[in-house]
Order: C-alpha cells, then sequence, then structure tokens
C-alpha cells in the first residue's frame, strides 16, 4: 500500500473519514462540485489502487470508504513526515512546531504532553 497522496486525494480521503461512505457524487459535491465526475472518479480508482479506498457496490453505484481508520492512517503520514523532514527525530519534530513563532501553545496541551512523557518514562523505568 502507498502512503503517498497528493493533496487533492488527501482531500478526498477527509471526506470519506468525515462521511464514512460516500459516492463518486457525493465526493465531488463535497470537494468541489465544478469538477467533472470523470475527474472525481479517477482520483477515487488511484486512491483504491495505493490501498487507501476500497468500494462497493451499491445498485449502479460504487460506495467508496477509506481502508483503514483516521488514526492508523494519521500514524502512517506521521511516521513519513518524521522520516522526511526530521530524520525520524521526534524532538526534532515537536521543536519545530512548538518554537514557530505563529503558534501560540496551549499550556494545557503542554501538560498533558508532559503527563505522556512522565507515564512513558515511569512505564520505561518499570520495564526494567
Amino acid at each position: 500500500m502507498s502512503d503517498e497522496a497528493s493533496r487533492r486525494e488527501r482531500q478526498i480521503l477527509n471526506i470519506l473519514f468525515e462521511l464514512g461512505e460516500a459516492s463518486a457524487d457525493d465526493v465531488r459535491q463535497q470537494l468541489d462540485p465544478t469538477l467533472a465526475n470523470p475527474t472525481v472518479r479517477t482520483m477515487l480508482r488511484k486512491l483504491e489502487a495505493k490501498g487507501l479506498i476500497s468500494h462497493r457496490e451499491d445498485g449502479q453505484k460504487f460506495l467508496y470508504k477509506p481502508t483503514q481508520s483516521r488514526r492508523v492512517a494519521g500514524k502512517s503520514a506521521l511516521r513519513c513526515v518524521l522520516d522526511i523532514f526530521y530524520d525520524g527525530s521526534v524532538e526534532h519534530a515537536l521543536a519545530a512546531h512548538f518554537l514557530d513563532s505563529r503558534k501560540k501553545i496551549d499550556p494545557e496541551e503542554l501538560a498533558r504532553l508532559r503527563d505522556l512523557i512522565d507515564s512513558l518514562v515511569s512505564k520505561e523505568t518499570n520495564d526494567e
């Protein structure tokens, strides 16, 4: 399965995550009603060829849905971003995110991250 999806393909995946299952026309209406149906169907076929979505027949139309949950797909995408842009380093990715002057750091989010890190350190210590 390919983890690489274009921007438009990611938009389609997001629509399918939101709707759960949708026809090509449903996707087109959500994505851009001015797109031609064959264009949307082509993108859906590409996503299916990549293993990111599947379809079933419902009468004369196909209904498409993601092959993975949003969470599983997100983990896979995050691994790719970490590998490509941060040499696999979560530390470097978080530093880039939190040191971005355009981003206001939410103290509650930081507290949750601190708790998560503390629990991971505690678990690691107990496993030794």
